[in-house]
């Protein structure tokens, strides 16, 4: 089975997330792990997982991210396009399961995420989203990643590949 993991990360945070995630899924998926900018087709996966940092309650936009690259030294084409742009640019993956993360800020009662955003367009688009929208914590808005935040990525993974082969070879 092939899994497609497509992430946008600006200060490294929600890549590291992205290969914590590609890591769990390596024991039952063949994994593509691809920044967003690349824009890869989505054609021909069993499961595709999706990445982004939170900006403005949500997916970022070209603003959103205008204005991240102003606080800190920024991943090589992470201004220029977005997981927002590659859903909207998505042809539709009609039965495609999918699953989203997201990064945010360590503070109490912050509104929005940008993986229940994803969520929502992934379904628009016809994929089959297999568990709720999942958010990893940062410390400030340039990270670093909270403790135990990376291995709870694998988990999260690891837990998505168990549900695929439950649904293969039912109990």
């Amino acid at each position: 089975m092939k899994a497609l993991i497509v992430y946008e990360s600006m200060f490294g945070n929600t890549k590291a997330l992205a290969q914590a995630v590609a890591e769990g899924l390596d024991e039952v998926f063949e994994v593509s792990l691809v920044e967003v900018s690349e824009m890869p087709p989505a054609d021909g996966v069993d499961l595709l997982v999706v990445g982004a940092p939170t900006h403005a309650f949500g997916l970022s936009r070209p603003s959103t991210r205008q204005d991240a690259s102003r606080q800190g030294p920024v991943s090589t084409g992470a201004v220029a396009v977005g997981l927002r742009e590659y859903l909207d640019c998505a042809s539709t993956l009609s039965g495609v399961r999918a699953a989203a993360f997201d990064t945010k800020i360590n503070k109490p009662f912050v509104p929005g995420s940008a993986a229940r955003t994803a969520v929502r367009q992934l379904r628009r688009l016809g994929c089959r989203v297999l568990v709720p929208a999942q958010s990893f914590r940062v410390d400030g808005t340039t990270g670093p990643l909270l403790d135990g935040e990376l291995p709870r990525a694998r988990r999260w993974a690891q837990s998505l590949s168990a549900l695929i082969l439950s649904e293969r070879h039912p109990v």
